[in-house]
């Protein structure tokens, strides 16, 4: 067995599926965002890992499987809490004890870099933090606060370039629907215009979806009502419309997504825009996925 403590529920992107999960905090520290159900739970509520289990885990892994480990998520929500000493030691012990890695990366909340200089994040990088998962969720001012997400345009933008200015590979997540109908535009509009600032690497879209109901986001933010289907496919396409992006991985292929789309923007642009707007006039003949295969 894998000498890790784990406290479920354990996430992770899905591009890590493949990775070895990590721990070094419990939870969220910021969880607050009302969409969010990940971290709610009573058995997760956000704590920093001792360093000494952090260490002893990664020796003991290292002494089992040393050889066999090429990637690390350091899990749970925002590791990059932490301070930068202590995520120092967590990769330089990585180095040690795992040296067949090739790839270490993390989850981050914007704001766990405000207090972090670019000096820091330069010296995350040289120790081995290659890559970042960033739930941006949207651009938009209005939104962010209707949400809870204690983030703004401006800071996330920040911890972007923080990030890409040290040659951290950033994967950045937006929410389609997040706005509901009332800010839908705005919120297509300025999720462009951060991803069009920062020109993120990698650029998925996911469709927000409240499995155990949508109380809390709608105590917030009155007036809410989720998108139909179709609106979520104008809400799209006007999305896709407003990015211009140099060389940007783009995936809408979670389960929440209707309609699957891949590419790299912006070569693909004009083919995943028909791909959208087919769906907008026509839906019946488009590829979508079906209901009971969105597994939410």
């Amino acid at each position: 067995m894998i000498p890790i403590r784990y406290v479920e529920p354990v996430f992770r992107p899905p591009s890590e599926a493949e990775s070895l999960i990590l721990p070094v905090t419990d939870g969220c520290s910021w969880n607050q965002c009302t969409f969010c159900e990940m971290y709610t739970a009573p058995q997760k509520k956000f704590k920093a890992r001792e360093a000494d289990e952090v260490l002893e885990s990664i020796r003991l892994t290292g002494e089992r499987y040393g050889d066999q480990v090429r990637r690390v998520f350091l899990a749970d929500g925002d590791a990059l809490v932490l301070p930068t000493r202590r995520l120092l030691a967590i990769l330089e012990a990585i180095r040690a004890h795992l040296p067949a890695v090739r790839r270490i990366s993390s989850y981050c909340l914007p704001r766990n870099l405000r207090k972090k200089s670019q000096q820091e994040i330069d010296e995350l990088a040289a120790a081995g933090l290659k890559m970042v998962y960033v739930g941006a969720e949207s651009g938009d001012d209005q939104v962010l606060a209707a949400v809870q997400k204690g983030e703004t345009f401006d800071s996330t933008c920040a911890a972007l370039d923080k990030l890409g200015n040290a040659g951290i590979t950033r994967s950045v997540m937006i929410l389609n629907g997040l706005g509901g109908k009332l800010l839908s535009a705005q919120h297509a509009d300025n999720s462009a215009r951060l991803a069009n600032a920062t020109q993120p690497e990698y650029l998925a879209t996911l469709v927000v979806s409240f499995p155990t109901g949508e109380g809390r986001l709608r105590a917030g933010f009155p007036g809410w009502e989720p998108l139909g289907q179709h609106e979520l496919f104008v809400e799209m396409e006007r999305f896709l419309s407003g990015l211009e992006l140099e060389r940007t991985v783009f995936r809408s292929d979670h389960a929440s997504n209707w309609l699957v789309l891949k590419g790299t923007l912006g070569a693909d642009k004009e083919r995943l825009l028909q791909q959208v707007r087919q769906a907008v006039a026509a839906p019946e003949a488009a590829r979508l996925r079906p209901a009971w295969a969105r597994g939410l």
